[in-house]
C-alpha cells in the first residue's frame, strides 16, 4: 500500500498501513492537527498553522482516494481448481477486513497442454469466474465482471500483481520470468515449479528483480494443522507422522506435486531448523518418507496409494500426543477432531495472499520452500538407492 509523505514535522504520521481507507483521512487529520499544535512554537502565527492544515488536507484527501482504488489482480492459467477458490474469497461483495480493497479483475485462461482434462476443467473453472457474483438476489451485491484477456502482456497492463494457477509446473519458470520482469507481485499456487533447478531460477529473478514471489500449499494455514505448534496439550513438538494421498499414476511433471500438501504440513507443524537428511521406502501400498531435522527430531510421511485416504498428522510432544485437526477443520481438544466446525479449506491462504498483494512480506520465505524442494528431491534419490541416506542440499545458497 503506498505512503502519505510529508515533510517534518508530520513524518510520524506516514501511513498506517493497518487502518482502514474509510478511516484514514479522520485519522491522518486529527495526528496532523495534534502534530500542528505540538510544534506551534516552530510557527509564527495561526495563518501559518492553519495554511498548514489546509495544505496537509489536500494532501491526505489525495492519498485516501488514490488508496480507495483496489489492488488490481489477474490470474495467469485456470486449470487449477484455487483460480475459483481463492477468487472466491478475493471478489466478495461488500469485503471487509483483510479482503477489502483487492480483486481479481482479470484472467488468461489457458490450461496445460500436457495434462489429461486439463481443457475440461479451463471450460469449467472460466464459466464459473465469469459467473461469479454476477447474478446476485439483490442488485447491490453485484461485483464487476472478471475480464478474459488473450494474451499475458494484456493481462500485466491490466493488473497490479499475478497469480499463476497452471496445474502444470513445467511452465511456471517461462510464466514467472514474465511477471517479474514487469515488476509485478506474485503468487504461484503449488508447486512452484516442475524441478528444483526451476524453482531457484524463479525465487533467484524475484530476488534479483527486487519483485515479492512466493508459493504455499493451503494445508500450512489449515488451522488444525498450524495450531498444533501451540497446542497445550502437546507442548514443545519433538515429532510428527503426516499422512495424506499419493496418486499412483500422476504424471512425470507432478513429481513436486503428490508430496507438497503433506511435506507443508510437516514443516508446518515441526518448525525450524530445517531437515539434514532423508530416506524414502517405495511400496505399492504407500510411499514412506522419513526427515531427521537438524536438532535430532523426525518427521516423516506417508503418501497412501491404497485404502482410505485422509490428510491429517500424530504429533508427539513433551507434554503429550495428539492427533492433528483435519485438512479444514480446527485443533483437537482432549483427542477430539472437530468435523462440524465451519470449514476454511482455502481460506487461511486467501487471507495471505490478500495481505500480501496490499504489500505485505512474503509470507514463506525463499530458503524455506527451497528445503522443502531438496527433501522432495533427497526422497526421489532415496528411493533410487533402495531407501539410502540421503543428505539434503542448500538450494538457496550451495556454499553453506
Amino acid at each position: 500500500m503506498s505512503r502519505l509523505r510529508f515533510g517534518d514535522p508530520f513524518s510520524h504520521i506516514a501511513t498506517q498501513g493497518a487502518i482502514e481507507d474509510k478511516h484514514r483521512i479522520r485519522y491522518c487529520l486529527a495526528e496532523a492537527m495534534k502534530a500542528v499544535f505540538q510544534n506551534s512554537h516552530k510557527r509564527n502565527s495561526m495563518q501559518s498553522r492553519l495554511l498548514t492544515v489546509m495544505t496537509l488536507l489536500a494532501s491526505v484527501t489525495a492519498q485516501v482516494v488514490h488508496a480507495a482504488e483496489p489492488v488490481k489482480l489477474g490470474i495467469l492459467g485456470i486449470d487449477n481448481f484455487g483460480s475459483v477458490a481463492y477468487t472466491e474469497f478475493l471478489n466478495r461483495p461488500h469485503a471487509e477486513g483483510v479482503f477489502e480493497g483487492v480483486r481479481v479483475v482479470a484472467a488468461y485462461p489457458i490450461g496445460s497442454p500436457d495434462y489429461p482434462d486439463s481443457d475440461k476443467l479451463v471450460a469449467s473453472w472460466k464459466d464459473q469466474l465469469l459467473k461469479m457474483y454476477q447474478s446476485p438476489k439483490d442488485p447491490k451485491d453485484a461485483v464487476p465482471p472478471i475480464e478474459m484477456v488473450n494474451s499475458v502482456d494484456e493481462l500485466l497492463k491490466k493488473c497490479d500483481g499475478i497469480m499463476i494457477f497452471s496445474m502444470d509446473g513445467r511452465l511456471h519458470l517461462k510464466q514467472a520470468e514474465a511477471v517479474l520482469r514487469a515488476g509485478k507481485r506474485l503468487f504461484i499456487s503449488r508447486p512452484l515449479a516442475a524441478s528444483p533447478a526451476d524453482a531457484v531460477a524463479i525465487l533467484k529473478l524475484a530476488e534479483e528483480t527486487k519483485t515479492p514471489c512466493w508459493s504455499s500449499s493451503q494445508h500450512r494455514y489449515s488451522g488444525g494443522f498450524s495450531g498444533m505448534r501451540d497446542h497445550p496439550e502437546v507442548g514443545r513438538v519433538i515429532g510428527c507422522d503426516v499422512y495424506g494421498g499419493w496418486t499412483v499414476n500422476a504424471p512425470e511433471a507432478d513429481k513436486f506435486t503428490r508430496p507438497l500438501h503433506s511435506i507443508e504440513t510437516l514443516y508446518t507443524i515441526m518448525g525450524s531448523p530445517g531437515v539434514v537428511s532423508v530416506t524414502c521406502a517405495s511400496t505399492p501400498t504407500a510411499e514412506c518418507i522419513t526427515c531427521v531435522w537438524k536438532d535430532g527430531r523426525v518427521g516423516t510421511y506417508r503418501g497412501i496409494k491404497e485404502g482410505a485416504v485422509k490428510y491429517s498428522a500424530t504429533v508427539f510432544g513433551d507434554k503429550g500426543v495428539s492427533t492433528a485437526g483435519i485438512y479444514g477443520h480446527g485443533v483437537p481438544v482432549k483427542g477430539v477432531v472437530p468435523t462440524n466446525d465451519k470449514y476454511v479449506g482455502y481460506e487461511g491462504l486467501a487471507t495471505e495472499i490478500a495481505k500480501f498483494f496490499k504489500g505485505g512480506p512474503v509470507p514463506v520465505t525463499p530458503a524455506e520452500t527451497l528445503e522443502i524442494f531438496a527433501v522432495m528431491q533427497a526422497a526421489e534419490d532415496s528411493k533410487a538407492q533402495n531407501g539410502a541416506v540421503v543428505p539434503v542440499k542448500n538450494l538457496w545458497n550451495p556454499a553453506k
